[in-house]
């Protein structure tokens, strides 16, 4: 008994990049054994020798590093956590060249790198040149991002208060808060371990209900699998080229958008970090103005869509009118949670009344994002609360000057400067846009196409590639230099400019 305590101490204080290293090839085990009963002999035999070299590789780190224990850092997990969304894609890679053969490793790396920041942007428009168990393996490795930021979030970004965090904390972001002189600070790899105990059971138990209730509404395995560990996760990989070819219908559409929630707010699942209210969910103010601009923008698009059907003579139709209202209810909310996925009848909105929806409203709605601490992307519903709130309040001075503010519960959350914070990250997301589209365009993209892939990289919306601009951006067709930019800017995207910024902070150097 006292040893198998020494080994669990001694795994847990192993730095947390390996750890991650560890889990990410024992993981591979699982496309293995996928390729082995579908008789995809070759890909099984890819993933599994990988999964034994990584093995071998972690046991070996671990020994050499037995009774090393790390310096406590604060900034330290911060750093692992980079180097897993830059590093662990390269490992991941590997199966995935040798499995498929016939394409580059820029090409396979840009994979890993979307999937595990959970931006699902793909360079096989045919999901056909792709066998079953890749399909499992990029699902699979989106699905271990989502939930790698779920703990993240909790045990190194509030801590650290970034990723939306700064906003509400009463520390500068990137420092730990020192309010209480005789609380001792506790070790990061034991925070690591705890939000782990909490969030992996939810995660997984989420992930399988939406898999069997997928399964039962007439999707195969696989895509019910791909599809449920893709809402989780917010990634919008699908096996079969999108939801909009699934045979669930508005059913199976129905019980996504439900579980799509949990991108709003972190109160849909957990009351573990400080944007914890004491009103519940319902007084979140995340969640209300996710639910606000679900309900605003698809009734928007309805009564545009309702003129141009007014005008052709087709308002008869009130049944295609039905769906083409749902089919905007269900991609609003999957964009605003920066998910991807299209409703099948989102199409028929467009065929109601003639008319094209714009992609800038997709473009807008990933870059709002959803809640902070999820694993959604985009600024957060917190920073737009915290610039509506300093709006308003502006406007209520200029009638009434030597007014005194009276904030609510929900107001009460942010700092004296959370706007102002607020603000910043905004100017520094718009900065990164800009760098992002200009070195984009010094590779030869357009305009468009600078935008539209600037917009998706940095919110983590991969399928604004394909249904944003006016034709599908084909990614595969790209330059080098182009598709390492994409890779540098969704890493950017996931883990934030302040993020960034504060890995170069002389703190965790003099660790």
């Amino acid at each position: 008994m006292k040893r198998q305590n020494y080994m669990r101490t001694e795994l847990l204080h192993l730095p947390l990049f390996l750890q991650l290293f560890g889990i990410g090839a024992f993981s591979m085990l699982v496309p293995a054994f996928h390729g082995l009963v579908v008789r995809d002999h070759d890909a099984a035999r890819a993933f599994f020798y990988a999964a034994l070299l990584g093995l071998i590789g972690f046991l070996m780190m671990a020994v050499v590093l037995n009774g090393k224990r790390p310096k406590s850092s604060a900034l330290g997990p911060l750093l692992s956590l980079f180097s897993a969304f830059v590093c662990l894609p390269v490992f991941f890679a590997i199966p995935f060249i040798e499995a498929l053969p016939t394409t580059r490793f820029l090409n396979a790396y840009f994979e890993m790198v979307s999937a595990m920041t959970t931006t699902g942007a793909t360079m096989f428009q045919d999901p056909e040149r792709l066998g079953g168990t890749l399909h499992l393996w990029r699902a699979q490795v989106g699905w271990m991002g989502g939930l790698l930021m779920w703990v993240a979030a909790s045990a190194i970004l509030a801590p650290l208060h970034l990723g939306g965090f700064e906003v509400t904390a009463q520390a500068e972001p990137g420092h730990q808060y020192s309010g209480s002189a005789r609380a001792a600070p506790i070790d990061p790899h034991l925070r690591v371990l705890r939000s782990t105990r909490a969030l992996a059971p939810i995660y997984t138990g989420l992930t399988l209900l939406l898999w069997l209730l997928l399964l039962g509404g007439g999707d195969s395995p696989l895509t019910a699998l791909c599809h449920a560990m893709s809402v989780l996760a917010t990634s919008g990989i699908s096996p079969i080229g999108g939801v909009q070819n699934a045979p669930i219908g508005v059913t199976g559409e129905a019980v996504m958008l439900l579980f799509m929630l949990f991108a709003l707010s972190r109160l849909t699942f957990s009351k573990d970090t400080i944007t914890a209210t004491q009103g519940g969910l319902l007084t979140d103010p995340e969640f209300r103005i996710g639910l606000f601009v679900v309900a605003a923008v698809p009734v928007f698009l309805f009564m545009r869509h309702f003129i141009g059907a007014y005008n052709v003579a087709a308002m008869e139709n009130l049944s295609q009118a039905g769906y083409a209202l749902w089919g905007s209810v269900f991609t609003v909310l999957s964009f605003l949670t920066t998910t991807g996925f299209v409703s099948e009848h989102w199409v028929t909105a467009q065929g109601w009344s003639g008319l094209n929806t714009p992609g800038l409203i997709l473009m807008g709605l990933s870059l709002i994002g959803g809640g902070v601490a999820t694993t959604a992307g985009g600024v957060k519903l917190l920073r737009v609360f915290a610039l509506y709130l300093n709006g308003r309040r502006e406007m209520e001075r200029l009638v009434h000057p030597n007014s005194v503010s009276g904030a609510g519960a929900a107001g009460r959350r942010l700092q004296s400067n959370g706007a102002f914070i607020a603000w910043i990250f905004f100017m520094l997301f718009a900065m990164s846009l800009a760098a992002i589209m200009l070195a984009l365009s010094l590779t030869g993209s357009t305009f468009e196409e600078a935008l539209v892939l600037s917009i998706a990289s940095l919110s983590t919306t991969g399928p604004l590639t394909q249904f944003a601009a006016d034709t599908p951006i084909r990614l595969i067709e790209l330059s080098g230099a182009a598709k390492g930019i994409l890779c540098a800017a969704m890493v950017l995207g996931r883990l934030e400019t302040l993020a960034i910024i504060a890995l170069l902070t002389p703190d965790l150097w003099r660790a």
